[in-house]
């Protein structure tokens, strides 16, 4: 149930996040800590990233829950958008490449105090969570709001079976695993890529957090137009992922100015990257609601887990690559427009179906 899943993720994140504030002298004794604070909190994730379709098929109607999944998963977006701005912001770049005046007294001990403020911050937001779900968080309402929220689910070793040997669903979960895992891993090193054509990690950080807002507010309008006109997931995921493969085709070839001679301005570095952030964020409820459409009865959870799994899988080879090739990252920028053109082409050839909304219109009628 929801309510146990939640407390206990809540519960991993507070002990996460405590370990890593424990005021310990020895550095190593205090990596140990850090480190595994952050192996209980990456544990707590498949909830975060997973429950939204489960959350919303438990809780909303038909007619809302795109936009219920929408509001769920990106709503964590918005806190990997105030990352981008706090970091910058509250901890000086030891680096040189930021603006602030705080720069001028980053001594080591200065920024080791204003990081570890970062995480008492963190840790008092997460126990705060914890405290609001402990205190009401049910596992499901009174009365179910449709036929798919009272059916019953597969089990766990026949929907693995049903996930591996359907071939549309593993097409679509390439088209969702490739671009959006090279994104994430490019994204979290765009200060360094940006670098090299003299943007400040404070500019890097303006441009990641435009590019998830943006794609909050478009994901969230989009995902409320497929409620309204069911049956367009396919259709509205080709306008998305071409716009993205032309925002990071843009960028990427504006990055290689002593090729093509493309004006290499803040303004265009901006635009391209917040288009492509925009894009590819808003495909993300859209690409969730259209798994659990294809593959019902298989349970929402094990069919997010799946895929979110394997974009983990391809952010982690790219990032292995870039500890080997990280001098130079025009390689990294044309991942971007590549991953999203596959993804384009693997949509295209996808047949699409709603298994689980035929059976709320087709019962309920």
């Amino acid at each position: 149930g929801l309510r146990v899943t939640v407390l206990l993720t809540s519960s991993l994140m507070v002990l996460g996040a405590g370990l890593r504030c424990v005021p310990v002298s020895d550095l190593e004794i205090r990596k140990k800590l850090i480190h595994g604070g952050q192996l209980l909190n990456g544990l707590a994730g498949p909830t975060v990233m997973n429950a939204a379709p489960f959350l919303s098929t438990t809780w909303f109607s038909p007619d809302e829950r795109a936009t219920a999944t929408a509001i769920a998963l990106l709503l964590n977006y918005l806190g990997a958008a105030g990352a981008f701005l706090v970091g910058p912001l509250v901890v000086p770049s030891p680096n040189g490449t930021s603006h602030l005046p705080l720069v001028s007294q980053s001594n080591t001990e200065h920024i080791k105090d204003r990081i570890e403020a970062v995480l008492y911050a963190e840790f008092g937001m997460v126990s705060l969570i914890f405290s609001a779900a402990l205190a009401y968080f049910p596992s499901r309402p009174p009365f179910p709001p449709s036929v798919a929220a009272a059916s019953q689910r597969l089990s766990y070793r026949r929907s693995f079976c049903r996930l591996l040997s359907n071939f549309r669903f593993l097409m679509i979960a390439l088209a969702y695993a490739i671009p959006l895992g090279v994104f994430s891993g490019w994204s979290g090193v765009l200060d360094l890529i940006l670098t090299p054509v003299h943007v400040s990690q404070v500019d890097a950080g303006w441009i990641g957090f435009w590019s998830i807002v943006g794609g909050c507010v478009v994901g969230i309008a989009m995902a409320r137009f497929a409620d309204f006109i069911r049956g367009m997931l396919k259709f509205i995921l080709l306008l998305l992922l071409s716009g993205a493969t032309l925002a990071s085709t843009w960028f990427t070839l504006t990055c290689l100015t002593s090729v093509t001679h493309l004006p290499l301005t803040t303004a265009t570095l901006y635009t391209s990257c917040i288009l492509l952030g925009i894009f590819l964020n808003s495909s993300v409820p859209i690409f969730f609601e259209l798994f659990v459409e294809t593959v019902y009865p298989v349970p929402e959870g094990i069919t997010c887990g799946v895929v979110t799994f394997l974009s983990n899988v391809f952010m982690g080879v790219l990032l292995f690559f870039l500890t080997f090739y990280h001098t130079e990252f025009s390689w990294f920028n044309w991942c971007l427009p590549g991953s999203c053109l596959l993804s384009l082409l693997l949509i295209l050839c996808f047949r699409e179906s709603y298994d689980r909304l035929y059976l709320d219109v087709v019962v309920s009628v």
